[in-house]
C-alpha cells in the first residue's frame, strides 16, 4: 500500500473542519490520494477536541475504530487534545505521530516516512512551526461540505476558569483582512453559497494586528463592502459565535445595513447568573443587556434565529443561580441552544474550585434547560410556516436536508435532492447552492419543505 493514502476524520469545531480542510487540500497538492474507507488508508489523521471529557473520550474512540480498520496504518493525532494530553494520546494503540494543535499547521508538509519531525524540515519550516506569533498558514480553495467555514482568528487570550481551549490552541491571533477577503472570493468563485465566518474568540479580532487592528464588526463591514456588489441577493455570510459583550450599537448598525448576513446570530452566552459569569471568568458583560439588544435587533431584523452555548452545573452553582439562567433562557427569544453540563478539565482553575457538584445534578438541570429551550424552538418553526419561502443550502452527498437563513434544519419532502432554481436548465443543484424552498410542516426537530 502506497505511504500516500490518507483518510481524515474531524471531531470538535468549525475551526477544526477548517483546519483539517487546509491539510487536506495540501496532501492532495502533493500527490497524496485520499480513501473513503478508512481500511484502505496508510494514513489516517484525526483532528481531536479537547472541550468536555465526553470529546476526549471520542478522540480515544476514534482511534480504535481507525486502529481496527487499518492495524497497519499510521495514525495521526493532532488538534486540541492533541496539544494538552500529549501522552495520552501518544500512548493509544496504533498512534504513530501526535501533532500539537499550536504546530498542527506543520502537518500541511507531513511526510508519513520521516513521521511529525518530518512536517518540520525544508524551506519555511519556521513560519510553518511558529505557534503564536502569527496567525496560522492555512488556506483553503473548496471544502467537503456545503457550507465553508472562513477562518479569520484564532486561540484566545482571556481564560476562562472553565477553558481548556487557551491551554490548547494558545494566544488570540487575526487574520488579515485582505487575505480573509481573497479565501471568501475563492469559495463563492468556487460555488459556494453560504461562509460561516468563524473564529475562537471573535470578540478578539484584531488586537493583535498593526494599531490595534480593526475589529470584529469592521471586517464584516469590510467583507460586505466587498463583496456585496456582486453577491448580494446570491450568497450570504454567517456568523459562527459572538460574545454578548460585542453586540452593541455597531453590531446593530452593521447589520442593519448587510446585504449578505444570514439573519441569525449565536451567542457565547454560558450562563444567565452575573455571580456565576464571574466566578467563570466572564464578568466582562452582565446578561441583561441582551435583552435590549434583542428588542433592538428585531427593529433591523423583524424574524431572526438566535442560539446560544450554555454552560450549567459550574463549581458553586445554587439552586437560586440556576434559577437565574433558567429565567433568563425564558426571556430571551432563542430560537435554539446547545446546553452542556459542565466538565472538569484539567489544568483549570474551575478544575480545583469548591462547590463542584454531583454529576446527577448537571445532568438535571441541563435537562431542564434543554425542555424550557425545546419549547420556543417548537414555538419558532411554527412560526416560519407562515413565510411564503425560505432559502435552504442542501447539506451531505444527498442533498436531502439543509439549513435554512434563519439556521432551522428543513428536509425535502421526497427525500430527493431538490433542482436547481427557475432558469439554470433543471439541473440538480450543486453543493453549495442556495434552494427557494415552500415550508410544509414541522417535524421532529425541524421543517420539511418542498423546492418552488
Amino acid at each position: 500500500m502506497s505511504g500516500r493514502v490518507f483518510h481524515a476524520v474531524t471531531l470538535g469545531c468549525k475551526i477544526n473542519q477548517y483546519e483539517t480542510e487546509a491539510v487536506r487540500e495540501a496532501w492532495l497538492a502533493r500527490g497524496w490520494r485520499e480513501a473513503a474507507d478508512p481500511a484502505e488508508a496508510s494514513v489516517l489523521l484525526i483532528n481531536s477536541c479537547a472541550v468536555t471529557a465526553r470529546a476526549v473520550a471520542d478522540v480515544r474512540q476514534a482511534v480504535a475504530r481507525m486502529h481496527r480498520a487499518a492495524p497497519q496504518g499510521r495514525i495521526v493525532v493532532t488538534g486540541c487534545a492533541a496539544q494538552v494530553l500529549r501522552e495520552d494520546m501518544a500512548a493509544l494503540p496504533g498512534v504513530a505521530d501526535v501533532v500539537g494543535q499550536q504546530t498542527k499547521v506543520a502537518l500541511l508538509r507531513y511526510d508519513p516516512e520521516k513521521g511529525a519531525a518530518g512536517a518540520h524540515d525544508g524551506e519555511g519550516s519556521d513560519e510553518l512551526s511558529a505557534t503564536d506569533a502569527a496567525f496560522p498558514a492555512f488556506r483553503i480553495d473548496g471544502f467537503t461540505r456545503s457550507r465553508p467555514v472562513l477562518k479569520v482568528q484564532d486561540g484566545c487570550s482571556h481564560r476562562c476558569t472553565y477553558c481548556i481551549v487557551p491551554l490548547a490552541r494558545g494566544a488570540a491571533r487575526s487574520r488579515d483582512p485582505r487575505e480573509a477577503l481573497a479565501e471568501a472570493r475563492r469559495l463563492l468563485d468556487a460555488g459556494f453559497r453560504e461562509l460561516i465566518v468563524s473564529g475562537v474568540n471573535l470578540r478578539q479580532y484584531g488586537r493583535d494586528l498593526p494599531g490595534g487592528g480593526p475589529d470584529f464588526w469592521d471586517l464584516l463591514a469590510f467583507l460586505e463592502r466587498e463583496l456585496a456588489p456582486q453577491w448580494a441577493g446570491r450568497a450570504r455570510l454567517r456568523i459562527s459565535s459572538l460574545e454578548p459583550g460585542q453586540l452593541g450599537e455597531r453590531a446593530l448598525d452593521v447589520l442593519a445595513e448587510s446585504r449578505l448576513v444570514a439573519p441569525q446570530l449565536h451567542l457565547s452566552l454560558q450562563s444567565g447568573s452575573p455571580g456565576v459569569l464571574r466566578r467563570m471568568g466572564r464578568g466582562h458583560y452582565r446578561p441583561e443587556p441582551l435583552l435590549d439588544f434583542t428588542r433592538d435587533l428585531a427593529e433591523v431584523w423583524p424574524l431572526f434565529g438566535l442560539g446560544a452555548d450554555i454552560l450549567t452545573g459550574f463549581p458553586g452553582e445554587t439552586d437560586a443561580e440556576f434559577g437565574e439562567t433558567l429565567d433568563f433562557v425564558g426571556a430571551l427569544p432563542l430560537t435554539y441552544a446547545h446546553v452542556f453540563p459542565y466538565s472538569r478539565r484539567p489544568g483549570t482553575p474551575a478544575a480545583v474550585m469548591d462547590g463542584q457538584l454531583p454529576q446527577e445534578v448537571k445532568k438535571r438541570r441541563a435537562a431542564e434547560l434543554r425542555g424550557a429551550v425545546a419549547v420556543k424552538k417548537a414555538t419558532f418553526l411554527h412560526r416560519l410556516l407562515n413565510e411564503p419561502h425560505l432559502l435552504v443550502a442542501p447539506e451531505g452527498a444527498r442533498g436531502v436536508k439543509g439549513v435554512c437563513e434563519y439556521y432551522a434544519e428543513c428536509r425535502f419532502t421526497g427525500g430527493r435532492r431538490p433542482t436547481a432554481q427557475a432558469g439554470q436548465g433543471g439541473e440538480q443543484a450543486g453543493p453549495g447552492d442556495l434552494v427557494a424552498v415552500r415550508p410544509l410542516g414541522v417535524e421532529r426537530d425541524g421543517l420539511l419543505v418542498e423546492a418552488v
